[in-house]
Parts: structure tokens; sequence; C-alpha cells
């Protein structure tokens, strides 16, 4: 199977993403890194936890946010993004999808946990690299349905010490994980990367 481009609403605005449809029950949202900083959805690391959850035999959906590629709008600063995150979530939901988990890397994982109160279309939520040292989380509070977060030993936009502090206040039982030697990019550890959120997947 490959994924087929796709298009959808959110609010005024189209946006342009990537669907895969493998199930019709499980399905996962993926957003990228910071679009200032060149992120999109074809971004190596939002490639690697989509084909973890391609493995796993979910359907899967990326999107460029608004501004980024096809997708219309302009950046936000995380604000129109979060309807993006909403409007991604609701149209795999009306596609029949009934489970859906919410995951994001970097900027991504960021515009999740802003958006994580205002849907209740998602299970559970997957944070790849979360910027705690670069973006201020200070306003996300609670995160219950927070499931997974992972982090680099060597990433100093998400240090593995504050997101530490943070866990308690997201969601005390979500999963921490580690990857030794690892930064923000995950150059080289893309293969760890996919071993990490694998083991971390209902089948």
């Amino acid at each position: 199977m490959r994924e087929e481009n796709i298009s959808f609403s959110a609010g005024s605005i189209t946006l342009e993403g990537l669907l895969q449809e493998a199930s019709e029950e499980r399905g996962v949202v993926v957003t990228h890194p910071h679009p200032l900083y060149g992120g999109d959805m074809y971004n190596a690391v939002v490639g690697t936890i989509v084909r973890s959850f391609q493995k796993k035999g979910y359907t899967t959906l990326r999107f460029n946010f608004r501004g980024v590629g096809k997708s219309e709008g302009h950046f936000d600063e995380g604000e129109g993004e979060q309807q993006d995150v909403i409007s991604a979530l609701a149209y795999l939901k009306e596609s029949g999808i009934s489970s859906i988990v919410l995951a994001g890397y970097s900027f991504g994982a960021w515009v999740n946990a802003k958006a994580a109160s205002k849907s209740d279309a998602y299970d559970s939520m997957v944070m790849i690299a979360p910027p705690v040292a670069f973006i201020d989380f200070q306003p996300v509070t609670a995160i219950p349905k927070l499931d997974l977060v992972v982090s680099g030993s060597h990433d100093d936009i998400a240090p593995p010490a504050l997101i530490e502090k943070m866990l308690p206040v997201w969601n005390p039982e979500a999963r921490f994980e580690v990857l030794e030697r690892g930064d923000h990019f995950y150059v080289g550890y893309n293969d760890r990367l996919e071993e990490t959120i694998l083991s971390n997947l209902i089948q």
C-alpha cells in the first residue's frame, strides 16, 4: 500500500496530507516539526513515526500545517495549527476510524499538547522530542491520554531531565523512553526510534 495525496478543511482553509488506509478501526495522525525551520510532513523523523504505525497495521495520516507546502494559510505560532490538528482528527474520525493515536515530533508534539484539551477524537498521545527547552510548555497542564514520550540523551532541545520534571504534570503514568546518544534530529537513530515506538504499540 502507498500513501495517497488527500486534502481536508481546517476552518476556512484547505490542508494537504498523505493518507494510507490499512485498518478500518485504528489510525494515527502525525504532526511535523517547526515550519519556520524547514519542518514539513516529509521530515525523516515524521516518516519513521508513520512507518512504525504502518508496520502495526494502523491507518496513517500526516499533513502539512497551514502555510506549509500546498496547505493554505499562514504560520500562526501554534494557535491556528491547533485547529489543523483537530481537523485532521475529525477527518479520520469521519472516515470511520474509531481509535486514534495523536503523535507529534518536536513542534508538532507541542501543538498536539496544546490541542489536547480541545478534542476528544483521539484515544492516546505519543510525543517524540517535545521541545521543552525551546518553546514554552507552561500553558500545557494535564494530558491524561499521553501514553509515550521519547527523547534522546543528547537532545538539547528536548532534554530528558527537563521532560522528567514535566511528566508528573502531563501524566505521571506515561512511559518515558530515552535513546542513548540520540539527539533532536535522530540522525543515525531512526531505526532505534522505530524499534522504541513499535515496542510500545499494541499489535
